[in-house]
């Protein structure tokens, strides 16, 4: 037991070093809340566990309460109570954009089909700029080239798809149109802020309450550095990209802190209709696509 507290102690200074890297802000780790624990149980969730959550990693109450305010406005989520006790549920267009987000970070690979778009129409600008946050590369300002996992979004776009042979040229084309500087090293800063975390966490068991702060930091940080990159596909990439070890990490980490994790949710959580599950089917079945990633 004294080593699991002296790993908790431990653990906690490697939290405080990651948040002072990284610090942050309170709607974003509610969001990422909810993906993780409140979506795959249903959507729905007391605040005044979205408030001892938060306290863990430095989020007032008062924080926690403006953020939620703030996500209700923007149709995130609904309120609803029971009793004295206010709940939040996702709203049903939010539920699909975390499904969304969820494939995308326990999913693994994408496919590898390439497309070129070309954009016309007064609204070209504005479907560019979808483009490129999904990991499009503007080659001029009516067309782009990317992976084909984006539409193109209206009739007036004309869709050709791509294909290259040849590896060294499609890199090649790569360093051309696309920046991976910046994302390199946003993906190397994650492994040097959780490789520590997980040499710890295999070696001394963490307390469930500790196991779930570092588990939605984990995530937290993976999903804000993977839906930033454009994801492109893996012979598109440098040989040492450091996305794929961060995924590996994350993978590993994620499924060696979720038995205690989940058992902390499944005693403290609760909706308007009870204790939340600590596993489901959606949880459990997020679990096995990490598990073939850890090799």
């Amino acid at each position: 037991m004294a080593t699991g507290k002296g790993a908790d102690d431990r653990i906690a200074d490697l939290v405080d070093g990651i948040l002072v890297q990284t610090p942050l802000k309170a709607a974003g780790f509610i969001v990422t809340i909810y993906g993780d624990l409140v979506e795959p149980r249903g959507g729905v969730v007391w605040i005044g566990n979205l408030i001892e959550t938060c306290a863990a990693v430095g989020i007032s109450e008062t924080l926690v309460r403006t953020a939620v305010s703030r996500l209700v406005a923007a149709g995130q989520l609904l309120g609803e109570r029971e009793g004295r006790r206010s709940f939040y549920r996702l709203s049903r267009a939010a539920g699909s954009e975390f499904a969304a987000a969820a494939q995308i970070i326990f999913g693994g690979a994408e496919e590898e089909n390439w497309q070129l778009v070309h954009l016309s129409g007064a609204e070209a600008e504005e479907r560019m700029q979808a483009l490129e946050r999904a990991g499009y590369a503007r080659l001029d300002p009516r067309l782009a080239i990317g992976p084909a996992r984006q539409a193109a979004g209206s009739a007036d776009a004309l869709t050709l798809h791509a294909d290259s042979p040849d590896p060294k040229a499609l890199a090649a084309f790569v360093r051309t149109y696309w920046n991976l500087a910046p994302h390199a090293a946003a993906y190397r800063l994650f492994l040097d802020q959780f490789r520590p975390v997980a040499a710890l966490a295999q070696q001394h068991p963490l307390s469930p309450a500790t196991a779930l702060t570092i588990r939605l930091l984990l995530i937290h940080r993976f999903r804000t550095v993977l839906l930033h990159d454009p994801r492109l596909p893996a012979a598109a990439l440098p040989q040492d990209w450091p996305g794929l070890e961060a995924r590996r990490l994350f993978a590993a980490l994620y499924r060696l802190l979720s038995p205690a994790a989940d058992d902390h949710l499944g005693r403290r959580f609760v909706s308007g209709s009870g204790p939340l599950r600590a596993v489901t089917e959606e949880s459990e079945k997020r679990l096995s696509l990490l598990e073939t990633q850890t090799a």
